[in-house]
Formats: structure tokens, C-alpha cells, sequence
């Protein structure tokens, strides 16, 4: 279920004031992979609902380079809001989450594991409220990088 971003904070509070242990998870989810499918679905198992910010195609071009995004915004938030891991996903523009995680206010905010507190600036954001910063390990060898390089090899 796609969410609009001026209507999450609403949302993730009805769903707190209902007692569901709230988990949020951003990134781009450009080219969906088994290693995404792996990590969506540990991030929900750590909660009742998994709500996913999905960074919008302006800031993944920011992030990632003028080539990316692969897929539109529109048909990735359609990709991974089809998993049954993923209950909500919510589009945001900025280059980190900080905005959305004030919203949101999860009682888990999850990250891949190549992420740190100390390079994670969303950490400080749940910590300063209570909330819990949980770290999921990469699958390896799975990334959309490493699926974009092997297509260019034909």
C-alpha cells in the first residue's frame, strides 16, 4: 500500500495507538533482488508492521548517478510494495530519512549492515525517542550494482 508522505505521520500513529510494534526501512530498491527479499523480510520479522521509505528517483539519482534509477519510482514502490514482507511504502525526496524517521517514529529503525550509528544519521533521530537501531547483514554477493555490472557484460 503506497502511503503519501504528507499522510504517514497519521498513518504510523494509528498504527502505534493500536499496539503494532512499528519497523521502518528506506533505500532505493532499484533492481529487486533475493538479497533485498532476504533483508525486507527479517526487518518485518522484528515488528508488526514493516513501513518502507522508498527514496524517490530525483535523490536516487543524487546518490547513486545520473543512470540510476533503473526503475521508476512508481514501479519500484509497486515492486516492493508487493512483497508480503512490506505493509506500507511511503516515496521521500531527500537524501536521508531523518524527515520521514521524525514522522514515522518506529520502535525499530532497520539498516543493511554495512551501515554504523556513526554513519547512520537517522540512529540519533530513534535513539533520541527511545526507539531501537537494528543492523540486518548483507546478503553477499547480492547487490544492484553487482546485477547492473553483469548486464553490461552481455
Amino acid at each position: 500500500m503506497l502511503i503519501p508522505n504528507e499522510r504517514i505521520a497519521e498513518f504510523a500513529a494509528a498504527l502505534r495507538e493500536g499496539g503494532a510494534r512499528v519497523v521502518f526501512t528506506n533505500g532505493c530498491f532499484d533492481i529487486l533482488h533475493a538479497g533485498h527479499v532476504r533483508y525486507l523480510a527479517a526487518a518485518r520479522a522484528l515488528g508488526d508492521v514493516l513501513i518502507l521509505g522508498l527514496n524517490s528517483d530525483a535523490s536516487v539519482r543524487r546518490l547513486k548517478g545520473e543512470t540510476r534509477p533503473v526503475n521508476t519510482e512508481a514501479d519500484r514502490a509497486e515492486v516492493v510494495g508487493a512483497l508480503k514482507s512490506v505493509d506500507a511504502v511511503v516515496i521521500f525526496g531527500e537524501d536521508t530519512a531523518e524527515e520521514l524517521i521524525a514522522k514515522v517514529r518506529p520502535a525499530v529503525y532497520a539498516k543493511g549492515g554495512d551501515y554504523t550509528r556513526e554513519t547512520l544519521p537517522e540512529a540519533r533521530i530513534v535513539e533520541r525517542y527511545g526507539g531501537e537501531v537494528a543492523f540486518i547483514p548483507l546478503v553477499a554477493g547480492k547487490s544492484t550494482t553487482s546485477i547492473i555490472e553483469r548486464a553490461g557484460r552481455k
